[in-house]
This record gives structure tokens, C-alpha cells and sequence, in this order.
């Protein structure tokens, strides 16, 4: 009789995608009441969260490696795996230039962002509950592009914010200062983007 598998790669992804979602909320709260004085505590507490997805990522991993028949294929598996891990390093690394940069003030677009990323893991958590399903789920298609299009509305954000600060910002220092935060903003757009184009592949590559 062959030996039940106890562990689940389709739980496992909403379990690292929630990683993501926890840092999306946490990165939206302390930019909505940003307080430059509490940033690095903030900076941290977010560390925690995307070390604990690093060593739930690991731990996937080191199943992976020891598993001989897999629900889909490996490379799939290893691909939304770090791309998902992505996802939440790159939220983590706006509160770190934040920090280093000493961000006395966000910029309201900024906060825009936040909500854009927000609704990018959340929409990437429903697909990863639908994708163990995938080969009848009606609904994954829908919410890929859902991140699809999120992803786009984060472009032309990004592409507004980036001509407003050159247009109304005089300081050299703060010019650069916010178009590398903005980058890092749109960064976490476009790992969500990626990450469904990879779930959209484990679909084709399984099907």
C-alpha cells in the first residue's frame, strides 16, 4: 500500500502567500500613520514576517527534495515557491528604504501603492485556494487576470508618481530618495504579476 503524502503543496502556497498578505497589511498600517520614530520597530516586526516565510520556503524545499511523486511538477513547485517569497521580500525592502533613507513624510501616492499591493495578495491568496482544483475551478482564470490588471493600475501609478516627484520636487537628495521607494513599490506590483503568470503556467504544464 503506498504511504498517504501528509504534506500538501496547494495548503503549503496559501500558507506562503498568507506571509505576503500579513506584510501587505502591516506595510499599508504603518504608511497610513507614518511616524518616523517608530519606523525601524516597525522594520523589524516585518523582518519577522518574511523570516518566518524564508524558513516555511526552506522547509517546502527540503520536502521537495525528498519527495518522489509530486501533485504537479517540481520545477513548478520551486518556481511559485520563490516567486512567492519574492513577493514578500519585496514589501519588506520599501519599509527598509524607508528606514535607511530617514522618510520624515509619505507621499500620498504612496499609500495608493499600499492599496494596490494589498488587493495583489489578496487576489493571489483566493487564486492559490482555487489552484488545487485548477483542472475544473471556473474562477482561477478570473483571478489571475484580476492580478493582472492590478498590476497595471500599479504601471500607471507608477508612471504618474514618477513624473510628479521630478516635476514638483526641488531637492536632488529627496528626488532620489522617492524614486527608489516608488521602484520598490512597483517592484511588489510586478511579483505579484509574476507570480500568477507562474500559476498560470503550473496550469498549462499540468493540464
Amino acid at each position: 500500500m503506498a504511504k498517504k503524502r501528509d504534506f500538501n503543496y496547494f495548503d503549503a502556497f496559501v500558507e506562503l502567500i498568507e506571509y505576503s498578505c500579513r506584510s501587505a497589511q502591516l506595510l499599508n498600517t504603518v504608511l497610513c500613520d507614518y511616524n518616523p520614530d517608530t519606523v525601524e520597530e516597525e522594520m523589524n516586526e516585518m523582518h519577522k514576517i518574511e523570516h518566518a516565510a524564508d524558513m516555511y520556503k526552506h522547509d517546502m524545499v527540503n520536502r521537495l527534495l525528498k519527495e518522489f511523486i509530486t501533485p504537479i511538477d517540481r520545477e513548478d513547485i520551486m518556481d511559485l515557491a520563490e516567486q512567492i517569497d519574492t513577493i514578500t521580500d519585496s514589501i519588506e525592502d520599501v519599509l527598509i528604504h524607508a528606514y535607511m533613507y530617514n522618510v520624515r513624510q509619505m507621499l500620498p501616492s504612496a499609500l495608493e501603492f499600499t492599496n494596490i499591493i494589498l488587493k495583489c495578495t489578496d487576489a493571489l491568496k483566493e487564486a492559490l485556494n482555487e489552484f488545487s482544483n485548477f483542472k475544473k475551478s471556473t474562477k482561477l482564470h478570473s483571478l489571475l487576470i484580476s492580478v493582472n490588471d492590478l498590476e497595471s493600475a500599479g504601471d500607471a501609478l507608477y508612471t504618474k508618481t514618477t513624473r510628479e516627484i521630478f516635476t514638483t520636487m526641488q531637492d536632488p537628495v529627496q528626488i532620489l530618495v522617492w524614486t527608489n521607494i516608488i521602484d520598490c513599490l512597483e517592484m511588489c506590483c510586478d511579483a505579484c504579476e509574476r507570480a500568477a503568470e507562474v500559476i498560470e503556467g503550473a496550469v498549462l504544464n499540468n493540464s
